[in-house]
């Protein structure tokens, strides 16, 4: 299959579909809908194989997501029964449920594993106003960290940071200094975008920086990939037919204290004018220099950003798969 074939086929759910991800070597795909299932393809070439069907949660799965495979054939779900879930392919290739995530008080809208090098966490919003990280300790139990209020209205979604700083092979000496980053950033109904930095002295994650600029519930956030260029991008969509693009250099070097604390974020509009509807998704390249955005009327478009630094539209693909 070429880069400018799309490859559609029934995926057996009985309802609207809201999440298809592709794990990491592309080989398997898992599609969750409003039926309460979890589908799981073998995909191979233009060739797709139904594998299994997950039925345990009670209402719409909203997400679905893959974690690293340095933790095993490892899947995870959320759902509008409050619940996330963790499942884990056993022997004869079958999948069983290993935790079940149940604190939160309401729908759970999004989850993202952390990048493999922070270990197998798994972050979670809800429309409860929570954020919860999962994490598997080295006893091997799952151990639950609420961070409440984090959208005192519901949570939307949540995005991981890179693990490489910015900047951290742009600058002399910069890479070997250099700690992993542990931060994400969040979506909620309070219009805000949140970014959130694990404290060591409070073992927690707090929030740094709160993003202003939209105007109705965010829909999406999603870092850009990053292999330590001296820049962090990160997109956001909402119910008010806006993208904005958020830049944050890298720090220079220290501030007037003596300290270098962290950039401001520089909003950018990713459209001169409204999308036609609302955009429910965005979503990067494995480079991180293309951008897909998923709209209400039913089509994906790719933007780059030019040398010039503005966004263009490079491509638009319908709801039937057809390059616009």
């Amino acid at each position: 299959m070429t880069n400018n074939e799309t490859l559609q086929f029934d995926t057996q759910h009985e309802d609207m579909i809201h999440d298809a991800q592709l794990d990491y070597y592309g080989k398997r795909l898992a599609t969750c809908s409003s039926d309460g299932t979890i589908h799981l393809f073998e995909i191979s070439g233009k060739q797709q194989k139904f594998l299994e069907a997950l039925k345990e949660h009670t209402g719409p799965v909203w997400q679905v997501a893959w974690a690293h495979p340095k933790f095993g054939s490892v899947l995870a779900s959320c759902s509008y029964d409050g619940t996330v879930i963790i499942w884990k392919e056993t022997a004869g290739s079958t999948f069983t449920v290993i935790k079940k995530h149940g604190k939160h008080q309401a729908s759970v809208n999004a989850i993202a594993w952390a990048p493999h090098e922070l270990g197998p966490v798994l972050l979670c919003g809800s429309s409860d106003g929570k954020i919860s990280l999962l994490t598997f300790t080295e006893e091997g139990v799952w151990d639950a960290q609420m961070i409440r209020s984090a959208h005192t209205t519901g949570v939307n979604s949540v995005s991981w940071a890179p693990v490489i700083a910015a900047g951290a092979f742009t600058q002399p000496g910069a890479a070997q200094k250099a700690s992993f980053v542990r931060q994400f950033a969040s979506g909620g109904c309070d219009n805000f975008v949140k970014i959130w930095s694990y404290s060591e002295d409070k073992k927690t994650y707090e929030v740094t920086q709160t993003l202003e600029g939209h105007s109705d519930w965010v829909r999406d956030v999603a870092y850009a990939p990053n292999i330590g260029l001296p820049r962090t991008y990160l997109a956001s969509c909402s119910q008010d037919k806006h993208v904005y693009i958020w830049t944050q250099d890298a720090p220079s070097g220290k501030s007037s204290t003596g300290q270098s604390g962290p950039a401001e974020w520089t909003r950018n509009q990713l459209t001169p004018t409204p999308f036609p509807d609302v955009v429910w998704r965005v979503s990067w390249s494995m480079s991180g220099n293309v951008l897909a955005v998923s709209c209400g009327d039913n089509k994906v478009t790719l933007w780059k950003e030019n040398l010039k630094g503005e966004w263009e539209r490079i491509s638009e693909v319908n709801e039937n798969g057809q390059k616009a």
